[in-house]
This record gives structure tokens, sequence and C-alpha cells, in this order.
């Protein structure tokens, strides 16, 4: 049984998404970001930097914190969507940890936290995603997914694009990205991870 630490934000779906398609036992325990749980004692144990998600994995008695890490942990031991090429795979994983995440992350907060309150921030980071969005566009040419075949790295990217409306893009630029969008949000694991740990909708394109 693996313990799932979790709330509703795109990386903690990239963690129930994945477990739903590595079609794993796992127990969820909600930890509300909004009331500062992360910051409970109980919780620094599992995850000593205070952010979610975490898994224990009881039957290997292993911790572990990192989204990224996580999906990594998964794939090792499932041997499962790894994609065509596996260092492919962890290439764009860590494009989504180390850029699109973070940057995506600072879109959110000035422009749909916090509008109206820093315009040079609004800007810069308007101007960062659609470039990320550009990145995966390209990416896409030629192929389905980010590594060949569906794998771990558009597990972590598919929940910060399903915040596309939170980033002011405008779809017509990513017909690519737009279609990948699209085929991963039919997936029925990816529709019940996405409800993990409150219940919420996939979000549509518009029409």
């Amino acid at each position: 049984m693996i313990h799932l630490y979790t709330w509703a934000t795109p990386n903690g779906r990239k963690i129930s998404i994945a477990l739903e398609e590595f079609e794993l036992d796992y127990q969820v325990h909600p930890v509300n970001i909004s009331a500062d749980e992360q910051f409970a004692p109980e919780f620094l144990k599992i995850s000593p930097n205070n952010k979610i998600p975490a898994i224990i994995d009881e039957s290997k008695g292993v911790s572990l914190m990192e989204s990224g890490a996580i999906l990594l942990y998964l794939a090792e031991q499932t041997g499962r969507f790894k994609g065509d090429d596996y260092w492919q795979t962890i290439e764009w994983l860590m494009f989504q940890m180390g850029g699109l995440g973070p940057m995506l992350g600072q879109a959110h907060h000035f422009l749909h936290f916090n509008a109206g309150k820093a315009p040079y921030a609004e800007e810069r980071y308007r101007n960062e995603a659609r470039r990320l969005y550009g990145v995966l566009d390209r990416r896409l040419e030629g192929r389905d997914y980010l590594s060949g075949s569906y794998s771990i790295a558009d597990m972590a990217a598919w929940p910060w694009i399903a915040r596309y409306e939170w980033q002011d893009i405008d779809w017509s630029q990513f017909p690519r990205l737009q279609f990948w969008y699209q085929s991963i949000a039919q997936r029925p694991a990816v529709q019940r991870g996405y409800d993990v740990p409150a219940i919420g909708a996939v979000i549509p394109l518009p029409s």
C-alpha cells in the first residue's frame, strides 16, 4: 500500500494521476495547504521541505518527497511508463521540474491570484509561459508524447498545462500541444487522478 499525502494542485495531481495510471493501491491523506497543514510537525517528518506531494510505500519501507523523485521511483518499481527512450523521458521530466512548473507557478501567482499588482512581473511570466508552451509544441512535432510513448514526463507536464486559463494562453499558437492536452485529458486514469483528493473536473478547452 502506498500512502499519498497531497492536495489539489498541479504538483499533487502528478502523483495521483500516476498512481491511477500505474494501477497501484494507494490511500489518500489530504494535506490542506490553504490551512497550512503542510507545516504540521507530523508532515515535516514525511516531507522535510513541507511541500506536497509525498508518499510512504509501506511494502518497501520507503518515504519520498518531491514529485519528480516519486515519479521516477514508481517507474523504476514497476518498469512502466518510461517512454521510448528513458533518458529523453528523464530529460523532459527535468524540464518540467526545473522550468515548466516553477515558471507557470509564478504565472499563476501574478496573473491569477494577484492580477494588477505587479505589471512587470505579469508581463515577464506571461511571456515565459508562452515561451515554454512553444518549447513543448515544437517538441511534439511528429510525435504524440514527449518521449515517444506516454510516460511519466507527460504525467508531470499535463497538470500544469491543465491550468492554461491562469496563464493567458492563446491555444491557436500551439496546435500540437493542444492535441496532446486533449488526448491525455481523455484518459480514464487521468480523469480519476485529477479528482484526488478534492472533487473537481478536468478543465475543457474553450470551444
